[in-house]
C-alpha cells in the first residue's frame, strides 16, 4: 500500500515524498481514511509507530479542503510535554511544505509575550501544552469556536501528570461538533473511562504494543539495591566507558542527586525533567548532541521524542514500572544498525517488573556483576592497609620542663600549656609573682 491509496490531496503526497517516506506504517494505513471520513478515533499504539504522522497528515488534507477563518485557528493539538508539542510541530511543517498553513507552538518555559505575537498573526493550527493554552485563553489571546478537529495525543501520559482536568475544561471551550482524536500508548480502565468522556462514537485502532528492541542492543540485568546503586554505576561507567549515554530514572528527586554523584565523579552530565524550563532542556539537548555533555540523566516523561541516534549505552537506574516503557527507553540505543548496550539495576522489590520485560521481549535477560561483594557496600571510603601508614613512634615526645612548669608525674597525663613557656605579664600582677629578669613577657 501507498500513500496515494489512502485519499491524501496532491500536496499532501508531494510534502510526504519530500520527507523520503513511501509506504504507510500499519496506524498510518488504518488511522489516516477515518480521519478523512471525520470519524471521531481512539487509537492505541506505542511512540515511534509513526502515530505523529498518522493524524498530522489528514489534518493537513482537511484544512486544504476546508474554509478558512480569519484570525482563527481550525486544529488544535494537546501534547502533555514540550519535546513532544515541538515534534508534532516538525511534523506539520516537514508534511505541510506545499501548502503554506502557519502553525503556533504554545509551551511553558517560554516568552508568552512572544507567543502572543504569533497568536496575532493568525494561524491555522495551535499545538499547545494544557496549562499554557488555558493561561492564554484566559487572557482573551485564543477564540477556540472555530477549531474543527481536536487531537489528544499521549493521553496516557496526560492522566500521569495530572492534566485530565485541564483537558476537559478546553473541550468544554470548543464546539459541539468539533471532531477529536485521542492517542495513548497503553490501554487501562482509566483511559478507557476518558475516552468515553470526551469521544462521540469513535473508531477504535489498536496497534500491537512493541514487544521488539533492536537486535543490536545488548541487554544486562545488574543486581543492585538502593544503597549501593550509585557505586555501581560509576564502576559500570568506568568498565563500558560509553562516548554517550542516558541513565533512566523513575522520580525526579534521584535525577538530581544522581547528577551531583557524577559531577563529584568528573563526569559531564546533566538532568532532564519536567520541571526544568524550555529553554534549559533545548540546551541541554543540544550540549549532548554535540558531545559536550556526556550522561543525560532523565526522566521518561523528558524523554518522550528524544531522536539521538549516537548513544552507546543506557543505563536504567530503576526498572520502569511497565514492560513497554522498557521498549522504549532501549530504543534510544543501538539506532540505525548501530551497536548498543542497555543494563537495568534490579532490586529484589523490582522482581515481579523485570520479570514483566523478560515475558515482553521473550528474552532472557543475563545477570552482569559489576563489583565485588566489599566493593558494594554503600558510599564506600577505603582506608589504606596498615602497612602502607608511615610508622609512628611508640611513644609520645616530651619535652623537657621549664621554669614554670611543674615537672611531670609518670603516671599523669600529658600538661597542657595555654600561653607557652612564658606566663603573660598581667597574670604575674595579679598573682603576685616576682617577674623573670632574662624573659619576656607577652603584653
Amino acid at each position: 500500500m501507498n500513500f496515494s491509496d489512502l485519499g491524501l490531496g496532491p500536496k499532501t503526497l508531494q510534502g510526504i515524498e519530500l520527507a523520503g517516506y513511501n509506504s504507510p506504517t500499519p496506524i498510518q494505513s488504518q488511522v489516516i481514511p477515518l480521519v478523512l471520513k471525520r470519524h471521531d478515533l481512539f487509537g492505541c499504539a506505542q511512540t515511534g509507530t509513526g502515530k505523529t504522522a498518522s493524524y498530522t497528515l489528514p489534518i493537513l488534507h482537511i484544512l486544504e479542503n476546508g474554509r478558512q477563518r480569519a484570525r482563527m485557528p481550525r486544529v488544535l493539538v494537546l501534547a502533555p510535554t514540550r519535546e513532544l508539542a515541538q515534534q508534532v510541530e516538525q511534523s506539520f511543517t516537514q508534511y505541510g511544505t506545499f501548502h503554506g498553513f502557519k502553525n503556533v507552538t504554545l509551551i511553558g518555559g517560554e516568552s508568552i509575550y512572544e507567543q502572543e505575537k504569533r497568536l496575532s498573526k493568525g494561524p491555522d493550527i495551535l499545538i499547545a501544552t494544557p496549562g499554557r493554552l488555558l493561561d492564554l485563553f484566559e487572557r482573551g489571546r485564543i477564540m477556540p469556536h472555530a477549531i474543527e478537529v481536536l487531537v489528544i495525543d499521549e493521553a496516557d501520559r496526560m492522566l500521569d501528570m495530572g492534566f485530565i482536568p485541564d483537558v476537559e475544561k478546553i473541550l468544554g471551550l470548543l464546539s459541539k461538533n468539533c471532531q477529536t482524536l485521542l492517542f495513548s500508548a497503553t490501554f487501562s480502565e482509566e483511559i478507557k473511562k476518558i475516552a468515553q468522556k470526551f469521544l462521540k462514537n469513535p473508531d477504535e485502532i489498536f496497534i500491537s504494543r512493541s514487544s521488539k528492541t533492536a537486535e543490536t542492543v545488548e541487554h544486562f540485568a545488574v543486581k543492585a539495591e538502593d544503597a549501593n546503586k550509585r557505586n555501581i554505576l560509576k564502576a559500570l561507567i568506568d568498565k563500558e566507558n560509553p562516548k554517550s549515554s542516558i541513565i533512566f530514572c523513575n522520580r525526579k528527586k534521584d535525577i538530581s542527586a544522581l547528577c551531583t554523584f557524577l559531577k563529584r565523579a568528573k563526569l559531564s552530565t546533566a538532568p532532564l525533567h519536567g520541571d526544568l524550563t524550555q529553554s534549559v532542556r533545548t540546551k541541554t539537548l543540544e550540549e549532548f548532541k554535540s558531545g559536550k555533555i556526556r550522561f543525560l540523566v532523565a526522566s521518561d516523561v523528558a524523554a518522550r521524542g528524544l531522536d539521538i541516534d549516537d548513544i552507546d549505552v543506557v543505563f536504567n537506574f530503576d526498572v520502569p514500572n511497565n514492560a513497554e516503557e522498557y521498549v522504549h527507553r532501549i530504543g534510544r540505543t543501538g539506532r540505525a544498525g548501530r551497536k548498543g548496550k542497555a543494563f537495568t539495576f534490579m532490586s529484589e522489590k523490582e522482581i515481579k517488573l523485570f520479570k514483566a520485560i523478560e515475558s515482553l521481549i521473550k528474552t532472557k535477560i543475563p545477570f552482569f556483576e559489576v563489583l565485588s561483594e566489599e566493593d558494594k557496600k554503600p558510599e564506600m571510603i577505603k582506608t589504606p592497609k596498615s602497612d602502607s601508614l608511615p610508622q609512628q613512634p611508640s611513644k609520645p615526645i616530651q619535652s623537657a620542663p621549664t621554669k614554670h612548669q611543674k615537672p611531670r608525674h609518670p603516671n599523669k597525663g600529658p600538661i597542657i600549656v595555654g600561653f607557652g613557656n612564658e606566663i603573660p605579664k598581667f597574670m604575674m600582677h595579679d598573682l603576685h609573682i616576682p617577674e623573670s629578669h632574662d624573659s619576656k613577657a607577652i603584653v
